[in-house]
């Protein structure tokens, strides 16, 4: 009996759990090792050899960093508004957008409905620095510069966003949206009623890969905007780093850097049932 017990043991499943594991908290390190040192003292951020750990933690950093910040014109804390402003016109504008144009290429007969949807394939493969120079002509001669609409406007049509929900909502039974045309709903609250709901996992993917996007991005705010109150946190972030006349901090930097990866986290943690869902559906059919 206790040999048999012994045959049914998975070693190749318990060799891939404990390297998945390893590899797995490999891949945390940077993330801890980021957070430690911006709870470093000056008197352990210089130590040889280097540790990883803290000894002595303290919140000096995140001190130096609002006062860095406090002696220029603009607080630190306006960087911080601009990039949640930014981001969530983005993000909250994308999915409305993605999801207007995927509800008819998906579920309706419409002309050019392949062509136009060939197209949106077509545009994942061209790389967004060849927008560059076009989207900064039309935002500088509409008079959008300086504006949060100039660092917005330009990223809602995304086409990642309407092949994702065009591909899930094509995966639901039309006869569900049948079901609530008989019983005299609109198309407005098919949309409203019975798609959003259900095509809430490709929204949360969406959203999560769109919000990491804009948070990190210091493009929009580098290129769209001249005045020091109108950039966003990335921008303010390679500012603290280094540049003409600033001085590197190393622990004011890395408790900057954290303070910037903690809402991607957040999301990441919010979103993350909805991705796996969105994954787990990916090539399934009706």
């Amino acid at each position: 009996m206790h040999k048999l017990n012994l045959r049914r043991i998975d070693y190749g499943g318990i060799f891939l759990y404990l390297f998945l594991t390893v590899f797995g908290l490999i891949m945390l390190l940077p993330l801890v090792y980021m957070a430690v040192t911006a709870l470093k003292p000056t008197s352990e951020l210089f130590l040889f050899p280097p540790r990883f750990f803290v000894v002595n933690p303290t919140l000096v950093n995140f001190r130096d960093l609002l006062l860095i910040t406090g002696t220029s014109a603009v607080p630190f804390s306006r960087f911080i508004f601009n990039s949640v402003i930014v981001t969530s016109g983005i993000v909250v504008g994308g999915v409305l957008i993605s999801a207007m144009a995927a509800y008819p290429l998906a579920k309706h007969n419409m002309p050019f409905k392949s062509a136009i949807f060939n197209m949106i394939v077509a545009a994942l493969m061209f790389s967004p620095l060849v927008l560059q120079i076009p989207q900064y002509l039309l935002i500088s001669r509409s008079g959008l510069m300086n504006s949060y609409f100039a660092m917005i406007l330009p990223y809602l049509a995304a086409p990642m966003g309407m092949f994702l929900m065009t591909q899930f909502l094509r995966q639901l039974p039309d006869a569900l949206l049948e079901a609530a045309r008989i019983d005299g709903a609109s198309e407005w609250k098919v949309f409203w009623v019975v798609v959003i709901p259900m095509l809430k996992p490709a929204i949360s993917t969406f959203a999560l890969f769109s919000f990491i996007s804009a948070w990190n991005d210091p493009y929009p705010s580098m290129v769209y905007t001249t005045v020091q109150e109108m950039k966003t946190l990335p921008l303010a972030i390679q500012t603290i780093s280094g540049g003409a006349g600033v001085v590197a901090r190393v622990g004011t930097l890395a408790a900057a850097s954290f303070l910037m990866i903690l809402p991607t986290i957040l999301v990441f943690i919010l979103t993350q049932r909805m991705v796996l869902q969105t994954m787990a559906h990916s090539g399934l059919k009706e």
